[in-house]
């Protein structure tokens, strides 16, 4: 069974009373969104859809963290905004003025990325909720319950409780009403009213019930939030699952504090960058969009790699030869029969799913292959497609190969592959006589095989360098097709023989070849 649908039957079977499962995910706009958090938020959509499938009614609510404090200016943004460090996000200006504020513009980036994917969650920006003041009463619970919730996160630390450290603990962060900043000190709690101190000299003291600038702590906040919505499934990263995590205690709280019971859990493993093994962070620079990703891959293609993993297990993205890879795993399992499929890569394609529509398109490898032949023109790459029977519209194959192209030069410019502009001599006369021999069937099937098709044309290639022994037979002809790339393209590697021949052309193809 696919893990999505498992955790699907394991919520029906804990909630068996249940009208509308409420499935969560959340991010902090601090940066732009990476492909790390996205596993977030598919985690959650693998979950909605199997739960629809079961012929459960979802609520899908996705959080944006933007009454968060500013903690670090990413690479991308000027180090000048370090001045607002300590502020919300959503009341920081944009740093590229194309949007109403820092959290909007990488909201809104990440949330225009996901329509690709035809993920569509209800949207929360809890600097909305929270200057609307409707956490407030629950606000006021947890300031008066702050001993209790001091105790509860102390019994997830090695240290020592202190008394006085209980007394003068409040599980909130306040934003001072002078200069914005949560440098601010609370010095006191009586009869509901909440009196700081802020480091900019401002003093002043709110009724809790009418704050605006109030907001809980993350391990008191999140639990809150489960309550607030009455959320059932919630996932988050490894981080948060250790013994210690945040999802431990605030399970402890929710329960305790709250009253209510802590949604189901999933934690998910990270997502490295192929080469680096390290983490992803917005803040760090080291990360790759969802939006950057859709320029290679389609968004089936992405889904596909998420959904066939088990959300404990990690995983890299490659932009190398992986993207082939990739664009090769969906294509097969694409084209299998559903009885050759196991259940769990069935499911995962199914989920993968984004539109109803039909969606033919040539093998990406072909494309990525034949592209830098033609000059980057996709009329071209139609034309050759179509002499080896393929037929697409130019629409179907400007497609694959705009995403092709994208990848080849921002990602792999090795494998632009270009034609030679004259024979290679150096490279001919290191080959050995057999091996000449060879070169010379290869451009005699050529002169004679104006009309034959592409399976017959193979075949005739095959048998150039025939021999008894499979096993050497097989190295003999992957050793002409090397040399013949190295003497047309001076690459070991290029597209398949008929769509070099296409591509090329014969006539160029024997000059280069020939003696």
């Amino acid at each position: 069974m696919h893990w999505a649908y498992r955790i699907a039957e394991e919520l029906i079977k804990k909630y068996p009373n249940q009208k509308t499962f409420v499935c969560a995910s959340g991010i902090s706009p601090s940066g732009s969104v990476h492909i790390g958090n996205f596993r977030e938020v598919v985690t959650t959509y693998f979950v909605v859809r199997a739960l629809q499938q079961l012929g459960k009614q979802t609520r899908f609510i996705f959080s944006w963290d933007d009454f968060d404090r500013f903690r670090k200016v990413p690479q991308n943004v000027d180090a000048s905004f370090a001045k607002y460090i300590g502020m919300p996000y959503s009341e920081i200006p944009c740093p590229f003025g194309c949007h109403g504020s820092y959290a909007e513009h990488f909201e809104k980036e990440f949330e225009q990325s996901l329509q690709q994917f035809g993920i569509f969650p209800e949207f929360i920006y809890q600097s909305e909720e929270y200057r609307s003041k409707r956490y407030n009463v629950p606000i006021l619970h947890a300031l008066q319950q702050r001993n209790e919730i001091y105790d509860i996160l102390m019994a997830f630390k090695t240290g020592r409780p202190s008394e006085t450290e209980r007394e003068n603990f409040y599980p909130v962060n306040v934003y001072c009403e002078a200069c914005g900043k949560d440098t601010v000190s609370v010095t006191d709690f009586q009869n509901e009213v909440l009196s700081y101190a802020c480091e900019c000299g401002e003093l002043n003291a709110k009724n809790v019930l009418e704050a605006a600038n109030v907001k809980l702590n993350w391990k008191v906040d999140w639990p809150m939030r489960w309550m607030a919505e009455d959320v059932v499934f919630e996932p988050g990263g490894r981080d948060h699952s250790s013994a210690t995590g945040s999802y431990r205690v605030s399970r402890e709280i929710v329960s305790e504090i709250f009253h209510h019971q802590a949604p189901k859990y999933e934690p998910y493993d990270f997502i490295s960058i192929k080469g680096t093994g390290a983490k992803m962070s917005s803040s760090s620079g080291n990360n790759i969009t969802p939006g950057e990703l859709l320029k290679i891959y389609t968004p089936e293609v992405i889904l596909f790699m998420f959904a066939k993993y088990q959300p404990n297990a990690s995983f890299h993205i490659g932009l190398d030869e992986d993207v082939i890879r990739n664009y090769t795993e969906y294509e097969r399992v694409s084209d299998a029969s559903q009885g050759q499929m196991k259940e769990e890569i069935r499911a995962a394609l199914e989920l993968s799913v984004v539109t109803s529509k039909t969606q033919r398109a040539p093998k990406f490898s072909h494309v990525a292959s034949i592209l830098p032949l033609v000059n980057f023109e996709a009329s071209l790459v139609r034309d050759v497609l179509g002499k080896t029977d393929e037929e697409y519209t130019l629409e179907e194959v400007g497609e694959v190969c705009a995403r092709a192209e994208y990848w080849l030069r921002n990602w792999c410019p090795e494998k632009v592959n270009r034609v030679n502009e004259e024979k290679n001599h150096e490279y001919y006369d290191s080959l050995t006589d057999m091996e000449k021999e060879w070169v010379e069937g290869f451009v005699g099937v050529l002169e004679f095989a104006a009309n034959l098709h592409d399976d017959d044309l193979m075949r005739r290639v095959y048998d150039i360098c025939h021999v008894d022994d499979p096993k050497m037979k097989r190295n003999n002809q992957k050793r002409l097709f090397s040399i013949i790339y190295q003497l047309v393209l001076n690459s070991s590697s290029g597209p398949r023989i008929p769509l070099l021949v296409h591509s090329v052309g014969k006539e160029r193809l024997i000059a280069l070849l020939g003696q």
